[in-house]
């Protein structure tokens, strides 16, 4: 029986345009992500580095780009969160038969993009018993300590949960830990028809 059910939020409430900022760093003439660079974001999506460290590093590397034209670059990916989305998740909340974590891979520059420009995001992030981000909780997925961390923190039996995301590689690490999951294929499905696309668990 599922007790809890552990949400992403990219392509999962929100949705993404994941090639649209190397298409907008193509414009800026960036046209390869170094290893370093590489490395650079990983560690800023952990919340190891600040985001003016983060933008310094860009900005570094190439001079001619300012930061808010590598803030606008980096935001790209971010679209629309469609409030039909919304609705199912706070009636999912006021109903109360499980338990509703997120858990997301993110940093500081897109989450206050999306503080800014969608007006629900206090009463999205208050339909959740936990909102974990990455960079404020210093794990990301599909590292097998953000699913431990979870679990731990909260008690919870891996059997008990349903995982949902839209990333192959981050079901794939909580699936061998046992959570069920949903590798949800945002092109062709929705969160909001989670009950009948996964009705064998519930």
């Amino acid at each position: 029986m599922i007790k809890t059910i552990i949400f992403d939020f990219g392509d999962i409430f929100i949705n993404l345009d994941k090639s649209a900022t190397q298409r907008e760093l193509n414009s800026l003439k960036i046209e390869k992500i170094s290893e370093e660079l590489q490395q650079t974001n990983l560690e800023y999506e952990q919340g190891h580095i600040t985001s003016d460290e983060f933008l310094g590093a860009y900005t570094n590397r190439y001079p001619a780009i300012e930061k808010d034209q590598f803030r606008r670059s980096w935001n790209a990916i971010l679209k629309d969160f469609p409030e039909y989305r919304l609705k199912f998740i706070q009636k999912l909340s006021k109903e109360k038969d499980y338990q509703l974590i997120l858990l997301s891979n993110t940093n500081e520059i897109h989450i206050d993009w999306i503080k800014q420009e969608v007006p629900f995001f206090e009463d999205f992030k208050n339909c959740f018993d936990a909102f974990y981000l990455s960079h404020e909780i210093h794990y990301r997925k599909p590292n097998r300590n953000i699913y431990e961390f979870v679990l731990s923190k909260h008690q919870l039996k891996p059997e008990e949960c349903l995982f949902v995301d839209d990333t192959s590689a981050n079901t794939d690490a909580a699936k061998e830990l046992g959570i069920h999951v949903w590798n949800l294929e945002p092109t062709r499905e929705d969160i909001i028809d989670l009950f009948t696309s996964q009705k064998e668990l519930f």
